[in-house]
This record gives structure tokens, C-alpha cells and sequence, in this order.
């Protein structure tokens, strides 16, 4: 089928599918640490919220007495480093000014569910994000010391472990068999009141909310009614037979507190990604290697397409899964194993639930005939096997979790290697102002590709100086020294 590009580019937004996430194109939108401005005619602000039957009379007290054991309170403590001009006014001006960075201790809160009796826990990865210390409050008010698994800034969810056993635990439920109207609990530590229990309803599932930056990022929330407010990200949503059916990470507000509407991730992407982590340190995602935008009734007239059903693929990658497969350019997915989608959210949360070498049956509109293609799903490396996950501390010298490049992004920069910064802890890049996606291209002249370059080019070197080159994703190109 012939596109014709007059109305196309105006209506396209191009989102690159991908397990958890696709291959995205960019979004560049305005945001601050907890806010980000919602795009449209609404414009209304999102605030991250860290710091029985249906129909008659709904008893939700069986709900919140099976969860509120579970829920625990996360209280996180990290360092930031700020950077003060010399001291002398004179080398300022005239001089060599050497630049002081001092360490400042902050302090953070959100909430964290159990999912298992031997302490490990769910929440989301902005309540932890560069925490040097965090601890967990349970609902019998002991204190426990956590540490991190495992991160995935793609779904904003992280997953913890406690040393206890015998804990109480929320089971996960179907967050796919939610209905709009259902009655879910909110349960979380909003504004450090512990133990909080508020009610509501489903108001919509697979909003995209333009909340994350990730390149590999999935949005596809569930919106309720339930009063969630700073302090309640991480926490628990569950319905009325007290099962996990999300995690609370968001509300829309143009106060910073609830002011009608919060967002959870669906428990459908939450045990997906806290069991890859669990089991690899890392998620395994899924990529179906095609750019999408949806399917409006101007664009189905423009292109000839009798049904507006389904998620347009405006282009499909080479080399990519669908075009393997054979997905085309102009071709529609209606189905994902035979479950509807109508959205670029919906049809992300469904490859969401999968793994690199697993097989799907997409149903596809080709030129108005409905088509059935097999797809194996590929990593986001364009093969097929589990993506193990890469630390580099060396003596807690760097403090850094390090990925390779994706061709694509070495394409886009022209560069030929590398290997980037996925996570910061505490340690010499972090203290030297690294920021996380900075890609290390050299250290002491060495080309470096992989873990072991970095290694072999430190080596021994605890009393002389090592020097970082590298580039961000941006282009902007920085080098960094330490001893």
C-alpha cells in the first residue's frame, strides 16, 4: 500500500515498541524532578507521589485487612554533590580556578510492597533512585535494612530485598481483568501517615501520561479515582479480594497533591519485570523492532483503510522482529495472541509480558485483508538471548552499572563503541559529576568496549590518575580525571 505523505507527519507520533518498551522516538518534554507536563488541551501537571461483588454495597475492609500488612514504608537517604566556585577571587579571574564539590545529605520517602514471604519487595525506581541507604518500616513498626536487586527506569519499578523470613505478602492479581468502575484500594505512607487505606475506582487503563524519558519505556497506567499524594508512590493498589493489581507511581495535579486522578503501573508489567530482575538482575525485553502512531479516523481516510481498529506501523526496523516476520510499513496490528489493542499503550503492555525468543501471533490489517504472523521477539540488541546484567566497581573505585551500546544509538552518534552508564552509586564518577546515560568511549587512551577494557585499562592504578573521555546522549562530549 502507497503512503501519501501530505497529513502523515502531522498526525504521526512515533513510538518504538519494545517489551517493557519499544524502540522509542524520543519525546522531548519539560521536566523538573517530580513534574512533567502533560502535552494536549488539558496541560495539567504530573506529580511522581514518593515523599466482593461488583454493583450494591461494596465491603472493601477484606481488601484493606489483606494488604495493609504487606505494604511497608520506604525511607531512602543519598548524597548530592554540589559544585562551589574557588574561594580565591583572584585564580577565578587570572588563574587556574579549581572547583570544590561538596557532599550534601537529602532525604526521601515513599512506600514498597512485599510479594514474598522471604523479603522481597516492590516499588518504584524514582523512590530509590541514587539512594545510599534505605530502609523499610513494616506495618508492626520494625525496621529493616534493604538493598537494591534490581532497577527498571523504563517501567519506574525497582525491586528490593529485606534478610527476613515469614513475612506477609500481597499475591498478585490480573491487572487485565480489571473493568472500568471496579472498586481498588489504594495503600501506601502518603505525607508519612503510615498504614493509609483510600478507595476508588477504575477510571481508565493504558493511559499514557508522557511521565517517563527512557528510551525504552512503556506508559500504559491505570487511572483511578483513589486519593494517593506524595508518599504513596510504590505502594500498593489492589482490588476488592485484596490482590496487587499495580503499583501507585503518579497523580495529575496542578498543586503537587491529589487533586481527582493518580496512576498505577499494571501488575501484568510489575510481576513481568520483578521476575526478570529477580532471576537475571535485569529485565529481559522484548522488542518488536517497529515505530507506531495511532490510528485516527483522518488517518485511516487518508490511507484507505476501512476499519479503525488497531495500532499503525508506520515503519518497521530492518533486521527488527516484524519485519522478519514480515510487518510492513502501513500495515495494521489489531491483536497480540488474540487480545484486542487500539492504542500504541495498549499494544506496548502486551509485548510487555514477553521474553527475547518468545513466539506471538499478531493479526494484522494488510491492505484491508486480515492476516495472522508469527513473530519471535528479539532483545534490544537484535538477538535472541538473555541480556545479563554488567557492574563495574573495581574496588568501589567507579560505582557504576554499566550497558553496551545499542546500535542504533552508536549509530546516531557516530561512534563505534562504548559502554554506558545505566546506574550511579556511590564512587569516583558519581563524586566527579558523571550523570547517568554518559557513555565511557576511553579511559587512559584505552578504546573501550566492554566490561573487561575497563578493567584492564584501570588496572593497578591506585595512586595515579585516570582519565575518562566519553559523550552523552545528547552529543555533548565531557572528560572527567580522579585519582
Amino acid at each position: 500500500m502507497r503512503l501519501k505523505k501530505s497529513n502523515i507527519g502531522a498526525v504521526a507520533v512515533a513510538a518504538i515498541v519494545g517489551g517493557a518498551a519499544a524502540l522509542a522516538v524520543t519525546l522531548f518534554i519539560q521536566k523538573e524532578k517530580d513534574v512533567v507536563v502533560i502535552g494536549g488541551q488539558s496541560n495539567v501537571p504530573v506529580h511522581y507521589t514518593n515523599s466482593g461483588e461488583q454493583g450494591g454495597a461494596v465491603d472493601l475492609t477484606f481488601a484493606a485487612e489483606q494488604s495493609v500488612h504487606a505494604v511497608v514504608h520506604v525511607k531512602v537517604s543519598y548524597s548530592r554533590y554540589v559544585q562551589n566556585a574557588p574561594e580565591s577571587f583572584y585564580d577565578f579571574f587570572f588563574g587556574t580556578p579549581q572547583y570544590r564539590q561538596e557532599r550534601t545529605p537529602s532525604m526521601g520517602a515513599g512506600s514498597g510492597v512485599i510479594i514474598s514471604q522471604d523479603g522481597y519487595i516492590v516499588t518504584n525506581n524514582h523512590v530509590i533512585d541514587r539512594a545510599e541507604d534505605i530502609q523499610v518500616t513494616l506495618n508492626d513498626k520494625r525496621t529493616l535494612l534493604a538493598k537494591v536487586v534490581g532497577t527498571d527506569p523504563g517501567t519506574d519499578i525497582a525491586v528490593l530485598k529485606v534478610a527476613e523470613k515469614d513475612l506477609p505478602f500481597i499475591n498478585f492479581g490480573s491487572s487485565g481483568n480489571l473493568r472500568l468502575g471496579e472498586w481498588v484500594l489504594a495503600v501506601g505512607n502518603p505525607l508519612n501517615l503510615t498504614s493509609t487505606v483510600t478507595a476508588g475506582i477504575v477510571s481508565a487503563k493504558a493511559r499514557n501520561i508522557n511521565l517517563l524519558s527512557e528510551n525504552f519505556k512503556i506508559e500504559s497506567f491505570i487511572q483511578t479515582d483513589a486519593a494517593v499524594n506524595p508518599g504513596n508512590s510504590g505502594g500498593a493498589l489492589v482490588n476488592i479480594r485484596g490482590e496487587l493489581v499495580g503499583i501507585n507511581t503518579a497523580i495529575a495535579s496542578t498543586t503537587g497533591s491529589f487533586t481527582g486522578y493518580s496512576f498505577a503501573v499494571p501488575s501484568v508489567i510489575v510481576q513481568k519485570v520483578a521476575a526478570d530482575i529477580i532471576e537475571h538482575g535485569v529485565v529481559q525485553r522484548a522488542v518488536l523492532g517497529v515505530s507506531l502512531m495511532e490510528l485516527t479516523s483522518e488517518v485511516a481516510k487518508e490511507l484507505d483503510i476501512k476499519d479503525v481498529a488497531g495500532v499503525f506501523v508506520a515503519d518497521a526496523i530492518e533486521g527488527g522482529a516484524a519485519k522478519k516476520a514480515g510487518i510492513i510499513r502501513g500495515d495494521v496490528i489489531i491483536a497480540v495472541n488474540d487480545v484486542r489493542v487500539n492504542s500504541v499503550a495498549e499494544l506496548q503492555e502486551q509485548i510487555s509480558r514477553f521474553r527475547p525468543n518468545d513466539q506471538i501471533t499478531l493479526m494484522v490489517n494488510k491492505d484491508n485483508k486480515t492476516r495472522y504472523v508469527n513473530v519471535v521477539l528479539r532483545n534490544k540488541d537484535g538477538g535472541t538471548d538473555v541480556v545479563k546484567k554488567i557492574v563495574i566497581n573495581s574496588g568501589k573505585l567507579l560505582g557504576a552499572e554499566l550497558q553496551p551500546m545499542s546500535d542504533q544509538l552508536k549509530k546516531a552518534l557516530r561512534i563505534h563503541g562504548g559502554m554506558q552508564v545505566r546506574k550511579l552509586s556511590q564512587g569516583k564518577l558519581q563524586q566527579q559529576g558523571v550523570k547517568e546515560g554518559y557513555i565511557i568511549l576511553r579511559v587512559n587512551r584505552a578504546l573501550i568496549n566492554s566490561v573487561e577494557d575497563i578493567e584492564k585499562a584501570i588496572g593497578n592504578k591506585s595512586n595515579e590518575a585516570i582519565f575518562v573521555e566519553g559523550i552523552y546522549p545528547n552529543g555533548m562530549r565531557a572528560y572527567y580525571a580522579f585519582e
